[in-house]
């Protein structure tokens, strides 16, 4: 089979919202035109024209049977399930910890129905990992980016460095494009004495040698540290999903992951669930950042609602919702924030944190 055009091109938002509103999304011509698409053959073309058609078709079937979550067409539309995996996913990673807290039971029961980090504004925009199975750096990221804003208070918090985690971590147990994790690379970033900010280590979407030593990034500009983590990871108890909710609320979002199956990559709005994905911590290929949590009332489901890096023009403007308290595709497994002032690792390994609800205004 050919293979896709690999060339990124920038897409508008607002192109895309208006085509997915047209009423017209099975003209092909215009997918191809909206989101940027390129071809090297006529034979290529007709090929993913083909692919495109079929995967419609499995859209419209899944959004005729009024489930709790719809689909729609994206810039994946246009990829067979294999290619899809291939060039987004990681390959599958054990996320078994070292170390885990929990929250006591009265603590955890005490917090808020629902929390939204980014109606705080420390929530950086929606990014695009490319065709990379980098998602880990950007969940670590994310989740950086987001604690430093609520520490420091600061609504623009500095952005930092996806490539230099997907150069230079693999020390701990990560693999660049090939997948990793973000309890990993926080252990990385508070051995190696801080992260880059993204302006001087810019993301490339591959694969590539490690600049750290020689202190010059990409674009031959001197490296600046944007984050220090002194105290590494703090990993959630596997499977506690109310402990999850509870540091989400009272520290801010957390990183998790947990495995994609072939329908995830068309949603689009509404609370993801299935019964078709598995719940270990062996199964996970796809690390995001959850930024809150809430109940729906339409569905009646509760849910995450999870910050994505496959782009603002995927999903629900870059973000999906997922659901809660069921282990949903393992999402409960693998959850960890940055300890950013070493109190957690002050503390010791294995411990159980009792504090009072007091949400950072």
């Amino acid at each position: 089979m050919l293979a896709a055009s690999s060339t990124v091109i920038a897409v508008d938002p607002d192109s895309v919202q208006h085509f997915l509103s047209s009423g017209d999304t099975r003209d092909f011509t215009k997918f191809v035109s909206v989101f940027g698409k390129e071809y090297d053959t006529h034979e290529e073309r007709s090929l993913r024209e083909q692919i495109f058609l079929k995967n419609h078709d499995l859209i419209d079937s899944h959004n005729a049977a009024g489930l709790s979550w719809t689909m729609a067409v994206n810039h994946f539309t246009d990829l067979t399930d294999q290619e899809f995996n291939d060039q987004v996913l990681m390959t599958p990673q054990d996320c078994s910890a070292t170390n885990a807290v929990s929250a006591s039971l009265q603590s955890s029961n005490l917090i808020p129905s629902s929390v939204d980090w980014r109606e705080r504004g420390v929530v950086s925009a929606v990014k695009n990992q490319q065709k990379c199975g980098s998602c880990w750096t950007f969940s670590t990221v994310g989740c950086l980016e987001a604690h430093v804003g609520i520490l420091f208070e600061q609504k623009r918090a500095p952005l930092l460095s996806e490539q230099q985690l997907v150069e230079c971590a693999g020390a701990f147990d990560n693999h660049g494009c090939n997948g990793g994790l973000p309890s990993h690379a926080f252990e990385y970033i508070k051995h190696n004495g801080g992260l880059s900010t993204e302006f001087t280590y810019p993301y490339i979407g591959k694969d590539g040698s490690c600049r750290v030593e020689s202190g010059v990034g990409p674009l031959d500009v001197p490296l600046e540290i944007g984050v220090k983590v002194p105290g590494g990871s703090v990993n959630i108890t596997e499977g506690d999903e109310k402990s999850v909710a509870f540091y989400m609320a009272t520290r801010g979002p957390v990183s998790i992951a947990y495995e994609v199956i072939d329908d995830f990559r068309h949603y689009s709005s509404g609370v993801y669930t299935t019964k078709h994905c598995n719940h270990t911590a062996k199964d996970v290929n796809h690390a995001v950042l959850a930024v809150g949590y809430g109940h729906d009332p339409v569905s009646d489901l509760d849910y995450w609602t999870i910050k994505n890096s496959w782009s603002p023009t995927w999903g629900d403007e870059g973000y999906f919702k997922m659901e809660r308290g069921v282990n949903m595709c393992g999402v409960a497994n693998c959850n960890s924030f940055p300890d950013l002032t070493g109190e957690f690792a002050a503390a010791g390994a294995g411990f159980q944190v009792e504090e009072e609800i007091a949400l950072r205004e």
